[in-house]
């Protein structure tokens, strides 16, 4: 491809890069240029992309049209290449927090998490609205009280999840969920009440997880057809690990967007996760089916696993709340390691106490005998309304932010400001340089990764298996050369630098959660998948930082579009911060919870007997 070699871009050192608002820096829109494919189309440009002839050529142009060539393939930058986003650990100062010891159970981190909320005045339990959400400390109660039991609510779980499996709704939330282990955990659950030997409140409270964490007796199949085949499950991971110890009953896998490699949550082998909301419109990917079981009511909390926004989006799509902690907070072990640098674990709630309180579960490794395990000290936030905390900094570049459709854009204007005039909070203007540049670099790390996880099982088994959007997916990220990694990873370095000084100015960034709500799922891609680059990029244009820089990030759901589906907002912290920025989605909770309104698809557990 000599003759076709394209002129890269030559960067001014990161320190030479002017933040401010008036900064002469332009804001590059993303340059996605691919039609939308599925059905037949797609089948036949992923057969061209396979072929030794065309495949080469087609990569080329792909690549070259999209700027990827221009700004990282050929790209001229001066600083190293860092291939791993761990921050250095720093012990943040930070208001209303409490400190924990590092070697705790996680059941004794739980209690940690509930003696920061007042029980009596949490929000959740005291909004105006005519629809609220069950959280892990109603569940707590009711079954203290003896009102209702965990068997009980696994049972009405069993009956809804069958119903919206059921051609009416076929909602494809789950790969596969195990009826009788389900009712065991139960039954066990259920006798620990019984005998006041109940292990924290999250015991006998349902958490669905992602079939990209490991969690017996189920198989993880990464959305796969063939992963579970060539790769035995043979332990829990260790978040599930610490959710075990805590109690939770763990009622199966959910679905997900064939290894991870999209954002729709439309997946040939296992349906199309459809949003609760509206069943005509995608639920987001590639952690659709947690996101769309605690909407729809099923689970207050599911674990998710976020490499592009892939637990923020599918949250704002389907109206909850998505935590993704810093890089490293969260153990791996026992996940699809699909995309080792950029993904990690993160929780999708129905509220951010319930965030609050499943993320200090799983936060860390399993305690160990000699306690000699290194952990990170956990600050959690103390969350009793109406003390909300002060002069707080938030940053927003204007450009970036109003990238957007205009419901969206207008929805987390009026979100931004409520929290200026009801706080006080202050806005920072600044210019968040090279957004797109750093999209297409974490766009060419997570491929390279993914290709790399899955390069033996390729190789003996070929592709035949796998959906047709999977394979096209797998033909690009298989083109990155290792000059086109190690240039993605230098701009990694430039944009951590970059953004470290951007936290200097600020508490936490703040921008729309996606750039579009949810679209809708057309029936010719439901046996393919589809390549849709356009809502793809639209829906991941504000993730990137969280995951290529290991930044810490939530979204808070803020308001609806003008067809009632859901929109969130996104605020992106300093590493280690997480106490501040749940601290931050708690107050904007506060103003937005009483609107809430109640998906079209969703099921009461805790509902009273008439």
């Amino acid at each position: 491809m000599g003759m076709f070699l394209t002129k890269g871009v030559v960067y001014k050192p990161a320190a030479k890069v002017d933040l401010g608002p008036h900064s002469d820096e332009i804001y590059r829109r993303a340059y996605v240029k691919a039609p939308r494919m599925a059905g037949l189309l797609v089948k036949i440009f992923a057969m061209f992309l396979e072929s030794r002839i065309f495949g080469p050529i087609l990569l080329y142009f792909l690549k070259r049209n999209n700027l990827i060539h221009k700004l990282v393939s050929y790209a001229d930058l001066e600083e190293d290449p860092v291939f791993v986003p761990l921050q250095p650990y720093e012990d943040v100062k930070e208001q209303d927090v409490i400190s924990i010891e590092s070697n705790l159970s996680p059941s004794s981190q739980v209690q940690e998490a509930i003696d920061c909320l007042n029980p009596s005045k949490t929000i959740s339990s005291n909004i105006n609205s005519s629809f609220r959400r069950w959280t892990i400390l109603d569940y707590s109660r009711a079954y203290t009280s003896g009102k209702i039991n965990p068997r009980m609510v696994a049972e009405r779980f069993i009956a809804a999840v069958q119903q919206s499996s059921e051609p009416s709704l076929d909602m494809s939330f789950f790969i596969s969920y195990n009826v009788e282990d389900i009712l065991r955990q139960a039954n066990e659950s259920t006798l620990r009440y019984e005998t006041g030997d109940q292990l924290s409140a999250l015991d006998g409270v349902l958490v669905a997880i992602k079939d990209e964490i490991d969690c017996l007796p189920y198989k993880t199949t990464g959305g796969t057809k063939w992963l579970q085949n060539v790769r035995s499950c043979e332990d829990d991971a260790c978040c599930v690990k610490r959710l075990r110890l805590c109690g939770a009953i763990l009622v199966g896998k959910t679905n997900m967007h064939e290894l991870g490699a999209g954002t729709s949550g439309i997946n040939p082998h296992y349906g199309a996760t459809r949003n609760p909301y509206n069943r005509d419109k995608i639920s987001g990917g590639s952690s659709s089916g947690s996101a769309a079981v605690v909407a729809a009511g099923l689970c207050p909390v599911a674990l998710g696993v976020d490499g592009g926004g892939s637990v923020r989006m599918p949250a704002a799509l389907c109206g909850v709340i998505g935590l993704k902690p810093t890089f490293g907070r969260v153990s791996p072990s026992g996940v699809l390691p699909l995309n080792w640098t950029v993904g990690m674990v993160g929780v999708l709630a129905g509220t951010i106490e319930d965030a609050l309180i499943v993320y200090t579960a799983i936060s860390g490794e399993l305690p160990t005998a000699d306690n000699s395990t290194k952990h990170y000290n956990i600050h959690l936030p103390i969350l009793k309304s109406p003390n909300y905390i002060s002069g707080v900094r938030l940053a927003r570049y204007g450009e970036w932010f109003n990238d957007c459709s205009k419901d969206v854009g207008d929805c987390c204007s009026r979100a931004v400001e409520k929290l200026q005039h009801h706080y006080g909070w202050e806005v920072v203007d600044v210019n968040v340089p090279e957004i797109e540049v750093m999209r297409l670099a974490h766009y060419v790390t997570i491929g390279s990764e993914c290709s790399n996880a899955i390069a033996c099982y390729v190789e003996k088994l070929g592709t035949k298996e796998f959906g047709w959007d999977a394979k096209v997916a797998l033909s690009v990220y298989q083109s990155f050369s290792s000059r086109e990694y190690l240039n993605a990873q230098k701009i990694r370095n430039r944009q951590m630098q970059l953004h470290k000084r951007i936290f200097d100015e600020a508490d936490v960034i703040v921008t729309p959660t996606t750039g579009v709500t949810a679209y809708t799922i057309y029936n010719d891609a439901l046996k393919t998948g589809e390549l849709d680059y356009v809502n793809g990029a639209a829906l991941v244009r504000f993730s990137i930082s969280g995951n290529f820089l290991g930044l810490p990030a939530v979204t808070v759901p803020v308001g609806y579009d003008k067809n009632g589906l859901p929109i969130g907002l996104q605020f992106i912290g300093k590493p280690w911060s997480e106490a501040t920025l749940i601290q931050i989605a708690y107050a904007m909770q506060a103003l937005c919870i009483s609107e809430c309104r109640q998906p079209e698809v969703f099921y009461d557990l805790l509902k009273e007997e008439d």
